[in-house]
């Protein structure tokens, strides 16, 4: 029954990302993570430095959102194409990946689109699933 839920969801998911303006190009991807022991204080404000870099320096990235509870945080991404995907995956492995990882621990990640290999890579280390678009439309 649990397995049946998640895809469920997973396809609720994905569904209505399609009809909010995502295209068949787009690539997005849905990331838990714990905050580590200690860190609870250095979350905020690297997430700030985060969002900031990414919104002035990747204009292929749509959306990209953190939400929150206690030690619990998400991650929604969204970007135009597996291009821009891979061009935040640059600056932010140049630029936060240390300190990122050394704040959190990533539980699970969910790729939804059309991926590429490189991004397949890159994202390798996280034991990511995914998703590729079957069928739907954006307007």
């Amino acid at each position: 029954m649990k397995y049946a839920q998640l895809i469920g969801a997973t396809f609720l998911f994905a569904g209505s990302a399609l009809a909010d303006g995502h295209s068949a190009d787009d690539v997005h991807w849905h990331i838990t993570m714990t905050v580590n022991s200690g860190k609870a204080d250095a979350v905020k404000p690297l997430l700030d430095r985060m969002v900031t870099a990414t919104q002035t320096n990747e204009p292929g990235a749509l959306t990209y959102d953190y939400m929150g509870e206690g030690d619990q945080v998400h991650i929604y991404e969204r970007y135009a194409d597996n291009a821009a995907a891979m061009t935040h995956m640059g600056n932010f492995g140049a630029n936060f990946a240390e300190e990122f990882l050394g704040t959190f621990t990533i539980t699970s990640v969910v790729v939804y689109g059309p991926a590429g290999d490189d991004l397949k890579e890159g994202l390798a280390p996280f034991s990511p699933t995914y998703f590729p678009q079957i069928s739907g439309f954006s307007r």
